[in-house]
Formats: structure tokens, C-alpha cells, sequence
């Protein structure tokens, strides 16, 4: 009796494997489940105002520039005028006045900063070189 192993072959090659989804999803809701259970919540402080600048404590004095660093930084324009002077090592300093008032739009790709200050601060305030 002679066995037809290349019967067996194409058969074995022309077969995709199956993978049942139902015990991979009850695993995975259980892992859920047990980060859920074992995870620690905390209350966020809502008496401080939330305001995204970096917190102020006795040890760092007031800053009236912020440092902004982009990768490959090449052009910073303020309100129209080219500024890209004052770029030192891909980075510029910035007014705390144009971030909390005006507009400040950062293109990583084209290493490109625009900047709209308030209409009170002059162009040559907005920015300068970091030190």
C-alpha cells in the first residue's frame, strides 16, 4: 500500500492557517480588566488655573522670553518680517506676551516659525536671540 504524500503537500501548502479570535479577546479583556482594577486614579487640582506654561517656583526668577526649539529651525518670521537673525542653534527666544496674546504657528518640516505679536509690542521685542 503506497501513500500519496504529494497529495498531502499540495494540500498542507494550499491551506492557510486559522486563528480563533474568541480566547485571544477574552484574554485580552481580562488584561483590561486587571489594569483597570489595580490602576490608581488621582483628582486633578482644579483650583490652579490650567494655563500650559511651565509653573514658576522660587528657584527660577520670571522669564519675560521662552526658549522654542525646533529641529532644523531656518525661518521665523514676525508679523511678515523675517527674524531668522536671532535663530542660535535651531532655536529662538519668544515673548511671553506673544504666547499668551498673540499667534504662534510652528512648521517642524519646513523649519519655519510664524508669529503674530499683539499689536502693542513691537517686532523687534517679540523675539530674540536665546542666551
Amino acid at each position: 500500500m503506497t501513500m500519496d504524500i504529494q497529495k498531502y503537500r499540495n494540500q498542507l501548502n494550499s491551506s492557510s492557517p486559522k486563528f480563533n479570535m474568541v480566547p485571544f479577546i477574552d484574554i485580552l479583556f481580562t488584561i483590561l480588566i486587571f489594569l483597570v482594577v489595580t490602576s490608581t486614579f488621582q483628582v486633578a487640582d482644579q483650583s490652579a488655573a490650567v494655563t500650559g506654561k511651565p509653573e514658576i517656583d522660587e528657584n527660577a526668577g520670571p522669564s519675560e522670553y521662552y526658549l522654542i526649539p525646533v529641529a532644523g529651525l531656518r525661518e521665523v518670521l514676525v508679523n511678515g518680517e523675517d527674524m531668522s537673525r536671532f535663530i542660535r542653534n535651531s532655536a529662538i527666544a519668544v515673548h511671553t506676551r506673544v504666547i499668551d496674546e498673540g499667534e504662534l504657528i510652528i512648521k517642524p518640516k519646513e523649519g519655519k516659525i510664524i508669529i503674530t505679536s499683539p499689536p502693542d509690542l513691537p517686532t523687534n521685542k517679540a523675539v530674540k536671540s536665546p542666551e
